[in-house]
């Protein structure tokens, strides 16, 4: 979840602090949230608009579910993509958002990472509320157990932004996601099945807001990027033993505010972060233009960085959805490396304040510092953006993106040989046209939460996953599509 800034003090008067509060499953109730360092009026006003937010959503899973209209209301229908197994809600009934992918590239284990309102008790007591919800594949997503919670988490009220990875070498597994206001990571040897204790990822700052996880290969090397407290600067903290201990590094100090999406870790330990910054100086603290993409970079381990602006790209058309933003389909960006480490990065954003917005695609060979000429994915006259992109072999990436060019959302993808140069027809992959409130066969009403992913199996094949729902408040689900 992206948070606007207008959170960003929330961060301390919200969360339970880490360093005191315990991850183990439990039956405690969760603590009241702290407002250390805060002035006591600020906190109370932050935290009770978060959990007005919260509120919302589950006062819209109770009318949803008095209307009849939660989940699955019909059987589901389908005007299946060329090549494709067909669009598939992750639960029938559940309201679900913002899901994280993974696939083992050298066994047909695939990982959805998801977040939930509204969950029923877990079997030691209450969950947080959203909480982290993972689904399992053994079969290149043919199939899936059932949902489990990856950390029935004590003294902790909410649980955001979950990331997930699969390292090449091991086969194990690394997550992360936001309890409260703290950035966690833990790993499974077992396929899931079991989970390391959630442990912080923090150095001298125990605050942090939409992080994007990277590994290298062999997985001792693990980096998570985020935006720190109050002024939205870009921090990373770097773990060189597999998550067991971090260091932190403060990577940018300016009147931006940055959001991370994607990470990758080249063969030769480069390492780049996809990033969107905008600034939050127009009156009453409303979000101002240019929006810049940039390239995160360290290329010594996480040691130092560079900030390379990308491109610039305008503010687009507000979003009008129920509870939403009027900035949240405007800076998203997704980052794909080759097996030679050769980079594309696809984003979104407008060519005129208030217009629709569009999806490009840059590459660069030299680890991030330079970028090609910008190659639209996108038609000119629809709004798009939610971009998610994975490589594989030489130049070879997939990629699918959001738009609303039939007048509802949709989700299409694309394929690239020669490195974002050219791209293969858009397919359109949110191929389902009924089953729930918000689908027909134009698409769906509104994309739920910031970002889906997509990954490639051990098989060659894409998995692709997103979220959709009747409004930003909800309620929706996540649906996922594979190549079969």
């Amino acid at each position: 979840m992206r948070h606007r800034p207008t959170f960003a003090l929330l961060a301390l008067a919200l969360a339970t602090s880490l360093l005191g509060a315990s991850c183990t499953a439990g039956t405690q109730e969760p603590s009241h949230p702290r407002a250390d360092g805060l002035e006591g009026e600020a906190s109370i006003e932050e935290a009770q608009e978060q959990r007005e937010a919260i509120d919302a959503h589950h006062q819209a899973i109770a009318e949803a579910e008095a209307a009849g209209t939660l989940g699955l209301i019909e059987p589901v229908t389908r005007a299946t993509a060329p090549g494709w197994a067909g669009e598939t809600v992750a639960n029938d009934i559940a309201d679900d958002w913002e899901p994280a992918i993974a696939a083992d590239p050298n066994a047909p284990w695939v990982y959805v990472l998801l977040t939930r309102y509204g969950a029923p008790s877990c079997s030691g007591g209450n969950c947080p509320d959203p909480t982290m919800v993972l689904r399992v594949s053994k079969d290149g997503g043919g199939t899936w157990g059932k949902d489990s919670y990856l950390c029935e988490c004590r003294r902790v009220q909410t649980q955001y932004d979950p990331l997930i990875e699969v390292v090449p070498q091991t086969g194990e597994v690394y997550a992360a996601w936001m309890n409260d206001w703290n950035i966690v990571f833990t790993k499974s040897t077992d396929h899931g099945k079991t989970w390391s204790e959630p442990a912080p990822v923090y150095g001298k700052v125990s605050w942090g807001d939409k992080p994007a996880m990277t590994t290298s290969a062999d997985g001792q090397d693990v980096y998570v990027s985020f935006n720190g407290p109050q002024d939205g600067d870009v921090y990373v903290t770097v773990s060189h033993d597999a998550g067991a201990t971090w260091e932190q590094i403060r990577v940018t100090d300016s009147d931006r505010y940055y959001f991370a999406y994607a990470g990758y870790v080249a063969p030769d330990g480069t390492v780049t972060f996809a990033e969107m910054s905008e600034t939050y100086t127009a009156p009453g603290g409303a979000s101002e233009g240019p929006l810049f993409v940039h390239a995160i970079g360290s290329t010594d381990g996480g040691a130092t960085w560079t900030d390379t602006v990308v491109d610039e790209v305008e503010l687009g058309a507000p979003c009008t959805s129920e509870w939403c933003y009027a900035d949240f389909y405007d800076g998203h960006a997704a980052l794909a490396g080759d097996a030679d480490g050769d980079l594309v990065i696809a984003y979104d954003g407008a060519t005129e304040v208030g217009g629709p917005r569009r999806v490009w695609a840059r590459s660069s060979t030299d680890g991030g510092l330079t970028w090609s000429d910008a190659v639209t994915l996108s038609p000119a006259d629809s709004n798009a953006g939610f971009p998610a992109a994975v490589g594989k072999g030489d130049g070879r990436i997939r990629l699918w993106f959001a738009d609303q060019r039939t007048g509802r959302w949709n989700v299409w993808y694309r394929r690239s040989k020669d490195l974002g140069a050219s791209w293969t027809k858009a397919v359109r992959i949110s191929d389902a046209t009924g089953g729930t409130a918000y689908k027909d066969a134009d698409g769906f009403v509104e994309f739920y939460g910031d970002y889906g992913e997509i990954a490639i199996t051990s098989a060659g094949k894409t998995v692709a996953v997103w979220p959709e729902a009747i409004s930003y408040r909800g309620p929706g689900g996540v649906w996922f599509n594979r190549e079969r």
